[in-house]
């Protein structure tokens, strides 16, 4: 949507490299959900009966990606967004293929620590490109497209690896195919991905009109000195961000680790029918994080109060999660129980708009490192949680001590997502620099 310049129309550029950036997320997630799916057959050739050695294998992705979260936040805010993405996408992609040529499960565990290192510039790449090419009342659709691959990939990659192990009897050649397909990607990418509008071949004067009218210029990228993290840490904001972005990812990379052996041990799934109740419930997931994504940017464009509109959206997203996690362990019916949990992921990432408050609040020139910040602490959660479960189930034989610990970070979710402030200013002024302070409403309120 924009507006004519001299009769011209113009040009959806910006959504193309975001539909783009859909699609990379989502062979992001196929990869990274691809051990959950192969996990029962992984661990029948390698001999694992232990339920913590299977925790700390799904940890080991999430250990390396949270390490990497600052530097490549840093990264995203000095280099072009474009070469990032397309440099993690095939190294990722290697990453992947290589796995299915392993022979223990210690050089698999090398293999899942690569992929977490070569994933982890993708997001807070992408939240460059947002501030670069989105315009603030368009934001809430490019955070759902940017981070909807996950659940869309988790979905898909349940169809895909799953067929193709039941096809190749072999989980080792559904996982050269996925780093094969995975590095294609990559070069796609390359093609059409430009790290500003300016630069962009296909994007009209219309469409450049509507997107510099709409931003912020972030200005030239300033030299990152470690001690410029620490007056952002301060604030309140960018705290509940952090704090409601750990207990968000400890209940959706909970799930999307530990459901299929959950739906397997638990409920009796074979193969086929939790390859196909795990796709529902993310594709469900992914149907809902694009809703909420479109309902956000429609109420704030009708005058909607940020604090109004991400308050109730944030709250109907962890309330619904905790409520349905909570029930999901008073049921036994497997259609009762892919029901609830379907429930529960439907509106569990409309949490995906946290990526565009640092943009709208002020702080695009940091917005990398603070995201950056943001999924660092998400992620060392995601790597302890994993263990976490496998601990859980291993000493107590269930799962539903599991499933009340997703609830308990629901409920973690909605406190700090009702903490944040959309009327105060991320931006700070640093020493030394000019980076201004942006009031809240300049930066789209």
């Amino acid at each position: 949507m924009g507006q004519r310049l001299n009769g011209q129309k113009p040009t959806n550029v910006r959504w193309g490299i975001f539909i783009l950036m859909l699609i990379l997320g989502t062979i992001n997630y196929i990869d990274r959900a691809s051990l959950a799916i192969a996990m029962p057959h992984i661990a029948a050739e390698f001999n694992i009966v232990d339920a913590r050695v299977t925790g700390w294998l799904h940890s080991a992705f999430f250990w390396a990606y949270a390490l990497m979260q600052l530097p490549c936040g840093i990264l995203a805010d000095n280099i072009a967004p474009r070469t990032l993405i397309v440099i993690a996408t095939i190294v990722w992609g290697a990453f992947q293929g290589v796995g299915g040529l392993c022979g223990t499960t210690f050089t698999f565990a090398l293999t899942r620590l690569g992929l977490g290192v070569a994933e982890a510039p993708v997001m807070p790449a992408g939240t460059k490109l947002m501030g670069n090419w989105l315009t603030p009342n368009e934001r809430g659709r490019g955070s759902m497209l940017l981070d909807g691959g996950a659940p869309l990939g988790t979905a898909v990659g349940a169809v895909i690896l799953t067929a193709l192990i039941v096809a190749f009897d072999s989980w080792r050649i559904a996982f050269l195919i996925a780093g094969g397909g995975t590095m294609l990607a990559g070069l796609a990418a390359y093609w059409y991905i430009r790290s500003r509008p300016s630069e962009h071949p296909k994007v009209n004067a219309a469409e450049l009109a509507w997107i510099e009218a709409g931003t912020q210029p972030s200005g030239k990228a300033e030299k990152f000195r470690l001690r410029d993290i620490g007056p952002y840490l301060r604030q309140r904001n960018v705290l509940a961000l952090i704090g409601g972005w750990c207990c968000y990812s400890t209940v959706f990379y909970g799930l999307m680790t530990w459901a299929p052996m959950y739906l397997q041990q638990a409920h009796g799934f074979n193969l086929k029918a939790m390859g196909t109740a795990v796709a529902l419930m993310f594709f469900l997931c992914f149907v809902g994080q694009q809703l909420g994504g479109y309902i956000a940017d429609r109420w704030r464009r009708a005058g909607g109060r940020a604090n109004t509109v991400f308050h109730t959206m944030f709250g109907i997203s962890a309330v619904v999660a905790g409520i349905c996690l909570f029930a999901v362990t008073q049921v036994s019916n497997q259609a009762a129980v892919i029901a609830l949990l379907s429930i529960a992921l439907f509106p569990l990432r409309w949490a995906s708009m946290y990526w565009s408050i640092p943009g709208l609040l002020g702080a695009q020139s940091k917005a990398g490192t603070i995201c950056g910040a943001m999924n660092f602490c998400s992620n060392l959660t995601a790597a302890v949680v994993p263990i976490l479960i496998g601990t859980i189930i291993q000493v107590t034989g269930s799962y539903y001590g599991a499933m009340m610990f997703f609830t308990a970070a629901a409920a973690g979710y909605l406190l700090c997502s009702l903490a944040l402030n959309f009327d105060r200013s991320m931006a700070v002024k640093l020493p030394a620099t000019n980076e201004p302070a942006v009031p809240p409403a300049a930066a789209g309120n």
